[in-house]
């Protein structure tokens, strides 16, 4: 057999070695452990960059390191307690690189409801205890399903939900409280008189030293409540569309800012939807440790809904056990199970 042009006929000859075009180092799975790492907190995301708070109050901008991944469940979101390397100066034009994301205590989590995002679940906040669900008793019109979906957040991330109810001054807040009287959720009423805000002084008290996210439609005063709360924020506001009733969205990201006695509020773009399809009965029931306990007697699979077959909910309600507060807080803990879902788009939005 004759070789071919330029084999010498040796083995050597026949072995083809492709170069290592991004150097001779070979890969290995091993990470650094960023002992050294400083902590930080985020305190927003815009397009890929984050501006931290440092140990010692320093602002610093920084990255995601390349080794976090990417996609949802690697995400950096306002609230997050990280580890970050680099440089950690504060300096203009540097950039440090956050290399991990220390454990969450709370996070608050929305999924999508159509198109490409159906079901996609993604992280809003982290580390927040308290969520603020802001809305307006008029000018727009109060929607409950809303209020309902955000309660439903809440417990699903065992923050403490708190109703603020604003524009006050414009309809009575006792109807509207009425229904959820049997949640006992706490409530905040505010009112415009001229430049004032009537009722802050009660929202001060119940934020401060704690953690806030608030969050509603776009047009219920969230961000003039922001200004109001942190005269440093400058947040813009803005009105109501006449022919729509709906708010324009004036934010579009989330912040965290601190207030002046302690702790942070945190003000989110005005939603349109919060999708719940990440949430079962089992997390829903949370929040209801009345209605935990004896759900544990229901058989395997029990959605709790009315009609379920041997709900242990039901009989409890009719054996008197319950309390004269029991029917409704079998009936409230039904509505946030219903409104996981919405079945009309108007009430979606």
């Amino acid at each position: 057999m004759t070789p071919a042009r330029g084999d010498t006929g040796t083995d050597d000859d026949r072995v083809r070695v492709r170069p290592n075009r991004r150097g001779t180092r070979p890969r290995t799975k091993q990470r650094p452990e960023h002992a050294d790492a400083t902590e930080a907190m985020v305190l927003a995301v815009d397009r890929g960059r984050y501006t931290l708070l440092g140990p010692d109050g320093t602002r610093l901008v920084g990255m995601k390191a390349r080794e976090l991944g990417r996609g949802a469940r690697t995400a950096v979101v306002v609230g997050d307690r990280v580890a970050v390397v680099g440089d950690t100066t504060g300096r203009p034009g540097t950039l440090a690189r956050i290399v991990r994301v220390e454990e969450r205590t709370t996070a608050l989590r929305r999924s999508g409801e159509d198109g490409e995002s159906a079901g996609v679940e993604r992280v809003i906040v982290a580390n927040a205890d308290q969520l603020v669900i802001v809305t307006a008793l008029a000018d727009p019109e109060p929607r409950p399903r809303m209020v309902d979906r955000c309660l439903v957040a809440a417990y699903d991330a065992g923050m403490e939900p708190i109703l603020c109810l604003t524009k006050a001054d414009l309809a009575d807040p006792a109807p509207f409280l009425a229904q959820y009287a049997a949640l006992e959720v706490p409530a905040l009423v505010t009112a415009i008189e001229g430049a004032e805000v009537h009722g802050l002084d009660a929202v001060v008290d119940r934020l401060t030293g704690h953690t806030s996210v608030l969050v509603g439609h776009s047009g219920v005063g969230k961000s003039t409540l922001i200004n109001a709360l942190v005269p440093a924020a400058h947040r813009a506001t803005g009105g109501v569309n006449a022919v729509t009733g709906r708010g324009r969205h004036t934010s579009s990201s989330a912040v965290a800012l601190p207030l002046p006695g302690g702790g942070w509020a945190i003000d989110t773009p005005g939603v349109r939807s919060f999708g719940l399809s990440h949430v079962g009965p089992a997390e829903l029931l949370r929040g209801f440790a009345d209605l935990a306990a004896v759900a544990e007697q229901c058989p395997r699979g029990c959605t709790h809904a009315a009609g379920a077959p041997d709900c242990a909910l039901d009989e409890w309600v009719a054996s008197g056990n319950a309390g004269t507060a029991g029917q409704a807080r079998l009936d409230s803990f039904r509505r946030l199970l219903a409104a996981r879902i919405p079945d009309d788009p108007a009430e979606a939005v």
